[in-house]
């Protein structure tokens, strides 16, 4: 008897202790499901810290539900600086130069900035007890996490194209802009590589996976095609109709642009569709680093997943059903999604003397 009442006085106390420390949450309702039981700590440190600051290049508007959803849970403010790819990365850099570092999570769809700076050690390792939800794929020795799966596709003015005229497989693109001059010229739209962090990880990941993209490029520089530095950017002129139709823009965009704009549709290669992804990294010195690893966990979470996806970021997941997921994307691609992995391949162009002969041999097969 002795010893059952000291375990009860003893789990009594523990129980108390935690009630105390979160406010009124008991242990099961503060705890994820499967997470370890240590992860009460990290939470009461988090919670004393009170912030988290996000470096991003994600439109507000599109992680607002999940930003609310993980303040709602937490009770953490979430300090948010949209600077977008290059600046998010330059600013992280220009920071732990001058030993002032602010952001705690970086959150970019750059994947190749991203894993630039992990190479160059501006990330810590935190192993994520979600880490076991997320494909292979999307988990980078525990320091780079991809947190949503995006196709990389085209939008195209409904009233100047139909969707039978368009091009079923990438190779088929490149007949299409080569055979319609006529109706083509000086209206296609894509990314410019130099300005664009994303517009250079889609142009060059096309790059390594296909031998016939130079073929693309030429192309699309027969026709004038025109650059733009945003997705946001190529939608405006192709809903006027100043363009009709641009390549390799941000898909997740345009499926939610589609739906408010009816002259404007969205197409995908049913045998190539690549996706990117929004990679997520807590900093080495990051000033909050508890909130940091809470705040990655929430947005590889079930729960963070599915706020994600219904903001029109689809889930890296298959296990969640708002929005589109992995496996739905898939299917409504046409069966050619293939994501970028999170490894050392994103790195290929970033090598200075490749990075600029790409650049160049982009210029030349534009006519620029």
């Amino acid at each position: 008897m002795r010893m059952n009442t000291s375990f009860r006085l003893t789990a009594f106390a523990v129980t108390t202790a935690l009630v105390s420390a979160f406010g009124g949450a008991t242990y099961a309702q503060e705890i994820p499901a499967g997470y370890p039981a240590d992860y009460a700590d990290l939470i009461a440190k988090a919670k004393e810290e009170g912030t988290v600051s996000i470096y991003t290049s994600t439109d507000a508007a599109q992680s607002q539900k999940l930003q609310d959803g993980f303040t709602k849970k937490y009770g953490i403010k979430i300090a948010y600086n949209d600077l977008g790819t290059n600046g998010t990365y330059n600013q992280v850099i220009s920071e732990a130069a001058a030993g002032q570092t602010t952001a705690d999570v970086v959150w970019s769809s750059a994947m190749d900035l991203q894993m630039t700076l992990v190479q160059d050690g501006y990330a810590s390792e935190y192993a994520s007890p979600e880490a076991s939800n997320v494909p292979v794929w999307a988990n980078y020795q525990s320091t780079l996490y991809a947190t949503t799966v995006e196709p990389i596709g085209a939008i195209y003015n409904t009233k100047a194209l139909s969707e039978d005229q368009l091009p079923k497989t990438y190779a088929d693109m490149i007949a299409f802009l080569k055979d319609n001059k006529a109706t083509l010229q000086g209206k296609v739209a894509t990314f410019d590589p130099e300005k664009s962090g994303s517009g250079f990880l889609h142009h060059s990941n096309d790059a390594r996976n296909r031998d016939d993209f130079w073929d693309l490029a030429k192309a699309m520089g027969e026709n004038g095609a025109k650059i733009y530095s945003s997705s946001g950017g190529m939608k405006e002129t192709v809903v006027s109709g100043e363009n009709v139709i641009a390549i390799n823009i941000i898909g997740s965009y345009a499926l939610d642009w589609v739906k408010e704009s009816p002259n404007l549709g969205v197409h995908f290669a049913s045998d190539y569709t690549p996706a990117f992804s929004r990679l997520a990294l807590i900093t080495k010195d990051a000033p909050h680093p508890n909130a940091a690893k809470l705040f990655v966990d929430y947005m590889l979470s079930a729960e963070g997943q599915s706020l994600l996806a219904e903001g029109g970021l689809p889930s890296v997941r298959e296990d969640v059903s708002a929005g589109l997921n992995v496996k739905t994307l898939n299917e409504r691609v046409g069966g050619g999604l293939k994501p970028i992995a999170v490894d050392e391949g994103v790195l290929e162009y970033m090598d200075q003397m490749k990075r600029v002969q790409f650049l160049n041999d982009w210029k030349a097969a534009l006519g620029r």
